[in-house]
Formats: C-alpha cells, sequence, structure tokens
C-alpha cells in the first residue's frame, strides 16, 4: 500500500503543474485567435472600403479591439473613426 501512495502523490503533483501550466497557455491561444479573427475583419473592411468611405488602421489595439469584442468593437472603431 505504501509504494502505490509513493508512486500516486509524485503523479497528482504532476496532474496538477500541468494543469496550472496550461491555464495560461490556453489564455494566450485565445487571445491569439480572437486577434487573428479580429485582423481578418478589418482587412475586410479596408477591403471594401470604397463602398464605405470607413478606412480602419490595422495596428495592434484596433486589431484586439476588434478581436475582443467582436462586432461591438468594430462599431466602437467606426464610431471613434467618424468623431475624430
Amino acid at each position: 500500500m505504501e509504494k502505490i501512495v509513493m508512486l500516486l502523490i509524485p503523479v497528482l503533483l504532476l496532474f496538477v503543474l500541468m494543469r496550472v501550466i496550461m491555464l495560461p497557455i490556453r489564455v494566450i491561444w485565445k487571445l491569439f485567435v480572437n486577434s487573428a479573427c479580429g485582423f481578418v475583419c478589418l482587412w475586410l473592411l479596408n477591403w471594401i472600403s470604397g463602398f464605405t468611405g470607413i478606412l480602419f488602421p490595422v495596428n495592434t489595439v484596433t486589431t484586439l479591439i476588434a478581436g475582443f469584442l467582436g462586432l461591438p468593437g468594430i462599431g466602437l472603431l467606426a464610431l471613434v473613426q467618424m468623431l475624430l
């Protein structure tokens, strides 16, 4: 029984350690995917800007806003673009 417990403790510690390490990786991956989607949306909107007349600058801040907030974020960017 002692041998089983001696093997079980390091396995459980390794499991807990892997869970702690994987959490920030998931957050970083989600940030990357959302930013990529925001970049694609801004690129498509700039591609059709001849019809709409609104040109969005594609940089880190606008990409993150479009990625995090989605369609409301793009609307917010359009509102800021019109006010400035």
